[in-house]
């Protein structure tokens, strides 16, 4: 039980914290691709917007899966605590409360990470868009 109480509390929060890894650098290679950039290199739009929007798809499925990698987290911690609650009749209340309280860790850092991407994906998609209005003006459309 102690192998799967370490998986739980290092391996859940460990790939949370290596999407969240990801996330923060695909945003800012795209950040400073976006400023590099020069628009009138293109000559339609849909090959702009595809140019841009390269690598988003992967902060947003972030951003959607990592509150249920940390809910798998919980689920898998509180099912752990009820484990040993069955098999130790005389567990005391401080052993409960800690488990459980470990159990939520693995949902707040979840719900961390994707509050972090979603906010990142948003304001990459913002960037998008503005290049892409920009294109248009410049290219009178």
């Amino acid at each position: 039980m102690n192998l799967l109480s370490n998986f739980i509390d290092y391996g859940i929060v460990g790939i949370l914290l290596v999407l969240s890894i990801v996330v923060v650098a695909i945003a800012m290679e795209r950040y400073s691709f976006y400023r590099k950039l020069d628009i009138k290199d293109f000559k339609d739009i849909k090959s702009l917007e595809l140019t841009l929007t390269k690598k988003l798809f992967v902060i947003a499925s972030v951003g959607a899966n990592a509150p249920y990698v940390g809910l798998l987290g919980t689920v898998l911690g509180i099912m752990l605590t009820f484990y040993n609650m069955g098999t130790d009749a005389a567990m005391d209340t401080g052993k409960i409360m800690t488990g459980l309280a470990l159990a939520l860790k693995a949902t707040a850092v979840g719900l961390i990470v994707a509050l972090v991407a979603v906010v990142i994906y948003n304001a990459l998609l913002r960037r998008v868009k503005v290049l892409m209005l920009e294109w248009e003006i410049a290219n009178g459309r």
